[in-house]
């Protein structure tokens, strides 16, 4: 369970928020109001795609995540330059764990200097730390 200094944690950096599921939750919400979900989506499939074990899987998940971020007019089209996106184009249909690293950095520089000090800005984040100050004000005051 989050407290307040966990939540308070959450604005050193955008992996404390990626790494806490009630972080990672409200980081999402926060991103559908901007418009931009589609870059946590992506890094969190990316994240899936590298435990993948089975040669098959790799095959199937890697042009799911090509299908859904990568590929030009995809449903949910991440922002990458034309080179990583290029690169992915050409390694596709022999794709490894580690065939979509460079966009996935990409995007995850975008959201740690874009997305997450607004994030920490938002209403969505300031509601949640107090909500969590205010959980931990009500146990101090059932011990008195």
């Amino acid at each position: 369970r989050s407290n307040a200094g966990e939540t308070m944690a959450w604005s050193e950096s955008v992996d404390t928020v990626l790494a806490n599921k009630e972080g990672l939750a409200a980081f999402q919400t926060f991103l559908k109001s901007e418009f931009s979900e589609e870059n946590v989506e992506f890094w969190l499939a990316c994240e899936d795609f590298k435990k993948t074990k089975s040669s098959t899987k790799i095959a199937s998940k890697a042009q799911k995540i090509y299908s859904d971020f990568i590929q030009a007019d995809a449903p949910k089209e991440i922002n990458i330059d034309f080179h990583t996106k290029n690169d992915i184009s050409q390694n596709i249909s022999e794709p490894t764990l580690s065939c979509f690293d460079a966009a996935q950095s990409s995007i995850y520089c975008l959201m740690a200097k874009d997305s997450f000090p607004r994030f920490l800005r938002s209403e969505v984040y300031k509601e949640l730390v107090k909500k969590h100050q205010n959980r931990n004000q009500k146990r101090w005051l059932s011990f008195v």
